[in-house]
């Protein structure tokens, strides 16, 4: 894990989100509330994006994320992604740390580029022959997170709170698979892990 790229796409779209040309062309509500960055977890090798908050409570989260794989690591690939994650359990660890121990979530990953498709090619496989999609992917995924509030530790740092957080999450094709090929693929052959941070202001 290359951790100067991952901080890097998360300070430049945390820029991109904060600058004065954003907030003045975009309603209050259109506006992220987070910025994220991202590696490894199906989504890209490194991917970064912007995010909402939702319910009163701030429970839950909508993300909207771009991810890129570099040729010299399977690529190349660029992935647009939509996830969504809920925090059902909180644990206080002190003042100004939480804990959020199985956050359940689900999300969408679209693969751009003319090897993918939502379909396979009628004129060389028959209808019916391949049932998922090359190109969209949907997951559901398992994460656990800790939240600082930076505003008790680090006012200078003018932002909301910072979190860090892993993902577990598989496919429908890998499930199916799995379940096919149950004697042939383990657990750990359909799980993928990523790990992130988040910034919310």
């Amino acid at each position: 894990m290359n951790i100067k790229y991952l901080i890097g796409a998360l300070f430049a779209t945390f820029f991109l989100v904060q600058t004065n040309t954003a907030r003045a062309q975009f309603p209050e509500r259109l506006i992220p509330k987070s910025v994220l960055s991202q590696y490894a977890g199906s989504i890209g090798f490194l991917s970064a994006g912007a995010g909402y908050e939702l319910f009163k409570n701030d429970r839950g989260s909508l993300d909207f994320m771009y991810g890129f794989v570099p040729k010299n690591k399977g690529g190349r690939l660029h992935i647009a992604t939509v996830k969504f994650a809920y925090r059902p359990f909180e644990v206080k660890l002190n003042d100004w740390a939480k804990l959020y121990p199985v956050n359940p979530g689900a999300f969408l990953s679209y693969h751009f580029g003319p090897k993918f498709d939502f379909q396979w090619d009628k004129d060389t496989y028959e209808e019916g022959y391949y049932w998922w999609s090359t190109a969209l992917r949907p997951h559901i995924s398992l994460g656990t997170e800790v939240k600082i509030d930076t505003r008790k530790v680090a006012p200078s740092l003018h932002i909301k709170s910072l979190s860090v957080y892993s993902e577990f999450n598989t496919n429908e094709l890998y499930l199916v698979s799995y379940y096919q090929n149950a004697g042939a693929l383990s657990v750990t052959d359909i799980f993928k892990l990523g790990f992130g941070v988040r910034v919310a202001f």
